[in-house]
């Protein structure tokens, strides 16, 4: 059985990394504890973690709820029936709709099993979401680390991520994917913990406001 993050586990894990790292201890004292984020697992989250990709969080939550409206409710065989233009209408990109109509039609036919995911360990987590179009590694990562509670997840392609990491560590630029899987090296096995304190730090200062 994998390890799941629990409330318990996050605030001890929470310790060991301010001890461990003065610039993550800075951000909690700072600014406080980071909120223990979670997203409810299944095809909703997913759903909308596409609709994330490359844009602000408050415009993909605004799509996805336009879309729950005209879909009346979210369900892959629902998103399987809507045209070209309400998805459109909805404000989702003709690109975007391919990519959740091919996430509907692999939990339709079953090639896609979300409820086998929690018995997966992360890396056969990963190469079953990423069977579907649109759902690469970020899209895998955040669904591990928010929605299986998994503690040692580290989304490098996180634009956000990478930013805090630039601005805590007083990097000369912000980290791409390869620096900053070196710097999350030293947060092992609690790198899902650290991300959070990062994006606290992201979402506490004026960069990420």
């Amino acid at each position: 059985m994998n390890r799941r993050l629990t409330l318990e586990t996050f605030n001890k894990a929470l310790t060991i990394l301010a001890r461990r790292d003065p610039d993550l201890g800075a951000v909690i004292k700072n600014h406080g504890n980071p909120p223990i984020w979670r997203r409810a697992r299944g095809f909703e989250t997913l759903v909308l973690l596409i609709l994330e990709q490359q844009v602000s969080l408050a415009s993909a939550r605004a799509a996805y709820d336009r879309l729950a409206v005209v879909a009346d409710g979210l369900v892959p065989e629902k998103m399987l029936t809507l045209s070209d233009d309400l998805y459109r209408g909805a404000g989702v990109s003709r690109q975007k709709t391919r990519y959740i109509r091919h996430l509907s039609e692999c939990l339709e036919d079953c090639s896609i099993r979300l409820d086998r995911l929690p018995r997966l360990d992360d890396s056969a987590v990963r190469e079953h979401l990423m069977q579907v179009k649109g759902i690469g590694a970020w899209t895998a990562d955040v669904y591990l680390l928010m929605s299986l509670m998994r503690p040692d997840i580290w989304p490098v392609g996180d634009i956000a991520l990478q930013a805090a990491a630039h601005s805590i560590k007083g990097l000369d630029s912000r980290p791409g994917p390869e620096l900053l899987t070196e710097i999350g090296e030293q947060w092992r096995p609690w790198r899902s913990v650290a991300a959070r304190i990062l994006w606290h730090h992201y979402l506490n200062t004026p960069r990420g406001k």
